[in-house]
């Protein structure tokens, strides 16, 4: 079973405001209000791929009740622990010829909070994967994701961590499974200007995480693609697929989801880039999240690709 933990959900109202003007009344297109949060995110897609999963973390007030409303109709396992102050976050996402956001404060978590979603986590068996994934609530610390893995570590599980610095370098003593930054935090763990940072640099990068504890390191591009740098030394590069992009919203999420999946069936790491890319792809396609028969679309396209399509490499030792 694949359990993901939301510490910090929202309600995404994802908005299209065509020729936005500042200052001045304007007109939606378009508006969705759907649930999210990176690991929310992550279980959708999960359940686009027909994986079974359990969504935990914390929610609060009445957009936490509707995150939860929304997700039970939408046929999404979840089990979240109840917050006592403040209400879950509203993000606004809104695209014009760009996309904007603004994020919400949400509520607040205390130590108490924190000791009862370790203790739910003691439900875990060994060979469950566990997803920590995103932002955290206010009163949660840097470690917090870290406390968590401590809580348990005792069992044998498949730790994924998508968070960013802070959070992230705090669980690599636990040795995760797999660590999924994309380019932006992946430069920040290193205090670079993306801007400036070739493929190169990535590489060496993952190479640093790796040796600091990361087992698996997946890193989603946007248009230049993904690089996986697995436990035993290779790499793999893809460049990104073609399509029309509708979409950027929650793609490494799904990113995410196409792995985890792919990798379950086999264990197989080629098999996982291949369904990584193509859940990613099919969610940037789509003017909401991909669909199924459009990621098996995708993948199968990827299947057949001949084999000089994929950069292998073997590490120096």
């Amino acid at each position: 079973m694949i359990y993901t933990v939301t510490l910090n959900p929202c309600l995404d109202y994802l908005v299209a405001v065509p020729d936005f003007k500042s200052g001045r009344v304007n007109r939606a297109g378009y508006e969705r209000l759907m649930p999210g949060g990176k690991g929310i995110n992550v279980a959708y897609a999960l359940h686009i791929l027909k994986e079974p999963s359990l969504a935990l973390g914390f929610v609060a007030g009445f957009t936490g009740s509707e995150i939860e409303r929304i997700m039970s109709k939408d046929g999404i396992p979840h089990d979240f622990l109840p917050l006592k102050t403040g209400f879950s976050r509203i993000d606004v996402q809104m695209v014009d010829a760009i996309e904007s956001s603004i994020n919400g404060i949400g509520p607040l978590a205390t130590q108490e909070d924190i000791d009862a979603l370790c203790e739910k986590l003691q439900n875990l068996q060994d060979g469950d994967t566990i997803v920590l994934s995103g932002s955290v609530p206010r009163g949660a610390k840097d470690n917090v994701y870290g406390e968590i893995l401590r809580s348990v570590s005792h069992k044998d599980l498949y730790v994924v961590v998508d968070a960013k610095r802070p959070l992230l370098l705090h669980t690599l003593k636990y040795r995760p499974f797999l660590i999924k930054p994309n380019m932006q935090e992946m430069t920040d763990i290193f205090f670079q200007d993306m801007s400036s940072v070739s493929t190169d640099d990535i590489v060496r990068y993952m190479k640093t995480l790796q040796s600091m504890g990361a087992r698996n390191i997946l890193v989603s591009m946007g248009s230049a693609g993904a690089l996986l740098l697995t436990e035993d030394g290779k790499i793999y590069h893809h460049s990104a697929m073609k399509g029309k992009v509708c979409n950027t919203v929650g793609c490494g999420d799904s990113m995410l989801a196409g792995f985890l999946s792919g990798f379950h069936k086999n264990h197989d790491m080629i098999e996982a880039f291949h369904l990584s890319l193509a859940a990613a792809s099919a969610n940037a396609f789509h003017d909401g999240r991909g669909t199924y028969e459009q990621i098996m679309r995708l993948n199968s396209i990827l299947q057949n690709e001949s084999a000089d399509v994929f950069t292998v490499a073997e590490q120096d030792a």
